[in-house]
């Protein structure tokens, strides 16, 4: 190094800094660093990444396509369609007619109390049907009771006295609603008349309400083959997606703890939990414990996510080289900027994001420095070794 120096008219300090900034990648560490990111440096084994600053532009983009919850996947604001009956349902008939004599109610006074008569329960048969007698087959499933009724009274006015008729559903079996998992009395039950417009809570009630804490559970809904899940707490705090249930829905409840996992220069690594529905990133990095005032470089700031390849899309992204349906993502935010803390509260957080904190230029050329240290201090120590060893050579010739 000495004559490298002398060569080039360098100091031998100034030396060792240019050293220790070419060797800077050299050093162990817990990540990339700030330059590594910026100027995509990788592997051949790992994925390709883009590098999205944030920005108003940006926030306002991840702002925009938000997860909707169940309002934006169940798009129908109506409330339920009146009960209908179905293959298996047990219907009851009650027929009244305006005076005795007629065709259901005998003529000898005193005989029965009343004006009526109700037909034994029976089940809608595979094909839909029932029987009523003098009536015949009358069509049931797919037809509100109202509309059973008219049937009926259409197929007997002619033989019975100004007669009436009561349809109700005596056992339903058809058009349930299921809420089944974390909660405390999983339950089916049916979608009837007074109950046809329950939406999403009322329907969790039913069924004892959940048995965890409100923001680590997660509702899922079913629907005709689709599925959308939002946080429970979503469901309280955003009205519009406490939707309205319909028959044949199910609601499956289930507990996950939201986390994300934090690495390098912040004042703690590991994985957290959110402990929130949502938090967003700056409510993550003070969980974290900060940045470490002394090793972080507060410019480097990264978040990493998959975004949806309709999002990065709209972040500038080119994602016709990505043939997955998501595009690896690293938001990076500068803390340097006073700004930048208003832009981190508007950035929330999904779980299992991965915020990392890069260490600053001055904490590497240090870290270089001490492990040249190090070795100059070993080779000065095997120097006063061998000196030492060659004194006492030369002591034990020059003994009597």
């Amino acid at each position: 190094m000495h004559s490298f120096a002398k060569t080039y008219g360098l100091k031998p300090a100034f030396l060792a800094v240019a050293l220790a900034l070419g060797a800077c990648s050299t050093n162990p560490g817990s990540g990339p660093l700030t330059d590594d990111v910026n100027n995509h440096i990788q592997t051949d084994s790992a994925p390709a990444y883009e590098l999205v600053p944030l920005n108003p532009a940006t926030v306002k983009i991840l702002h925009t396509h938000e997860p909707k919850g169940l309002a934006g996947a169940f798009t129908d604001k109506r409330p339920p369609a009146s009960i209908v009956f179905g293959i298996g349902d047990v219907v009851s008939v009650t027929i009244f007619e305006a005076a005795a004599g007629g065709l259901f109610i005998p003529a000898e006074a005193g005989v029965r109390p009343g004006n009526f008569v109700t037909i034994p329960d029976q089940a809608v048969d595979n094909d839909g049907f029932i029987t009523v007698p003098y009536a015949g087959q009358v069509k049931a499933a797919g037809l509100t009771a109202v509309q059973i009724q008219r049937s009926i009274v259409e197929k007997i006015a002619n033989r019975a006295i100004e007669p009436q008729v009561v349809v109700a559903m005596s056992s339903q079996r058809t058009q349930l609603i299921s809420v089944l998992g974390e909660v405390n009395s999983p339950a089916r039950y049916p979608a009837s008349a007074a109950g046809a417009k329950d939406k999403v809570l009322d329907a969790i009630t039913r069924a004892g309400g959940i048995k965890g804490q409100g923001f680590e559970t997660w509702v899922m809904l079913e629907r005709a083959g689709k599925r959308a899940t939002v946080p429970f707490e979503n469901l309280v705090m955003s009205p519009e997606n406490n939707i309205y249930v319909r028959p044949d829905d199910s609601i499956y409840v289930y507990r996950e703890q939201q986390k994300f996992l934090a690495f390098g220069a912040s004042g703690q690594s590991g994985e957290f939990n959110f402990d929130a529905w949502r938090i967003n990133l700056g409510e993550a990095v003070g969980k974290a414990g900060g940045l470490l005032d002394a090793q972080a470089d507060p410019a480097a700031v990264f978040l990493y996510r998959r975004e949806p390849r309709e999002v990065a899309a709209q972040l500038g992204i080119d994602v016709s080289k990505y043939t997955s349906e998501t595009v690896p993502v690293i938001f990076n935010v500068n803390f340097r900027d006073p700004g930048g803390f208003f832009l981190a509260t508007k950035v929330m957080m999904k779980n299992g994001d991965v915020l990392y904190v890069s260490n600053s230029r001055n904490v590497e050329v240090a870290k270089f420095l001490t492990y040249l240290r190090v070795i100059m201090a070993t080779g000065s120590d095997a120097v006063n070794l061998s000196n030492d060893a060659l004194i006492f050579r030369n002591n034990i010739k020059l003994a009597p």
